[in-house]
């Protein structure tokens, strides 16, 4: 018995032979097909059927316009295929670069926007796997906020700060830019805040402090101690969300990446009247060492044993160096993105 989505897929194909229907119509309607499976894929194969749906479309030869649209879509399925890997990004980036020159004369200013942040996403998933240049990615994003500014399209706007900032950190801090860098991935950080909210988008919000906490933590600048600070407040707001119970691993996460700031602040500033921050460094370690042993975590459990044994072996004045990643690294960098080509 075939699924709703079988059956889908081969009333496609059939539509698409249909000889009452013009090549515009068949066009359409594979597109608008294509798009329903890839909306909500229960499988793979429904990304690599709206795939070759959206080839079907094309094969139809429709109007330049619906063409560049079929062929943005196009993209948005290809990136998603899980196991599509490096080919499949490089496919992605093909159909958004020949969409957009049409896209931009003469479809709406968002279709040729929302191809550039996909393409965008596309460059950095192929920078993360060492087959393009993150700052393409960037120059995306720049363009594409052209048109989703935070008063008109606030949903794009933070997307496309989020992915900003973790491109910029990204970036080997080996140049003078290293710090310019840092302070627009802070920047970049911020104004996603201004669009989610603790109230409205609590764990997308509680995200974003614990990335802007690892921005600030191991940013290379001459106000360390203020940038600590400002950091613990960032992972405090995560914690009004993260907890033991709910969310786990994030909580371990968040208390890690605190406890990293609170073992490199001076011994003077106390984090309460009765704990110095070493203390309660060691503390949070601990609790998140539990935490990621209990959920199988056990590369990050054992960089918090390091780290405790680190600071057990402080006695001789040792400490991490202010503005760089010690054992315990930080958790937490996501991102954003689109799926199957839905509204961000």
């Amino acid at each position: 018995m075939q699924t709703v989505a079988e059956s889908q897929f081969a009333a496609a194909l059939q539509a698409a032979e249909d000889p009452q229907a013009s090549a515009e119509e068949r066009a359409e309607m594979l597109m608008e097909i294509a798009m329903s499976l890839q909306l909500k894929p229960k499988s793979p194969q429904q990304l690599h059927d709206a795939v070759t749906l959206y080839g079907r479309a094309l094969e139809q030869h429709p109007s330049p316009l619906l063409a560049a649209r079929i062929r943005s879509r196009l993209g948005t399925a290809l990136q998603c295929i899980p196991d599509g890997g490096g080919n499949a990004l490089k496919q992605a980036c093909q159909c958004y670069e020949s969409a957009m020159p049409e896209l931009a004369a003469n479809g709406r200013p968002e279709e040729a926007a929302e191809s550039q942040m996909n393409l965008g996403l596309a460059l950095q998933g192929l920078a993360g796997m060492g087959l393009g240049r993150i700052q393409d990615a960037i120059q995306c994003y720049h363009r594409a906020l052209r048109v989703f500014s935070r008063e008109t399209h606030p949903q794009e706007f933070a997307i496309l700060h989020n992915n900003l900032a973790i491109a910029y950190l990204a970036i080997p801090a080996v140049d003078e830019r290293a710090r310019m860098r840092e302070a627009l991935a802070v920047q970049s950080f911020e104004e996603v805040l201004k669009v989610v909210t603790l109230i409205d988008h609590p764990s997308e919000y509680a995200m974003i402090q614990n990335n802007l906490g690892n921005a600030l933590q191991y940013a290379a600048s001459g106000h360390s101690l203020e940038n600590n600070l400002r950091a613990l407040t960032a992972y405090e707001e995560a914690l009004k969300v993260r907890n033991p119970r709910d969310t786990p691993v994030e909580y371990a996460n968040t208390i890690a990446n605190m406890a990293n700031v609170l073992r490199n602040l001076p011994p003077g500033e106390s984090v309460s009247d009765r704990i110095e921050p070493v203390t309660r460094a060691a503390q949070l370690y601990q609790e998140a060492y539990t935490l990621f042993e209990q959920h199988g975590l056990a590369d990050r459990a054992e960089l918090m044993t390091a780290a405790l044994e680190e600071i057990g072996s402080s006695a001789s004045g040792a400490r991490v160096a202010p503005g760089t990643p010690d054992a315990s690294g930080a958790f937490g960098q996501d991102r954003i993105a689109r799926r199957n080509g839905g509204a961000a």
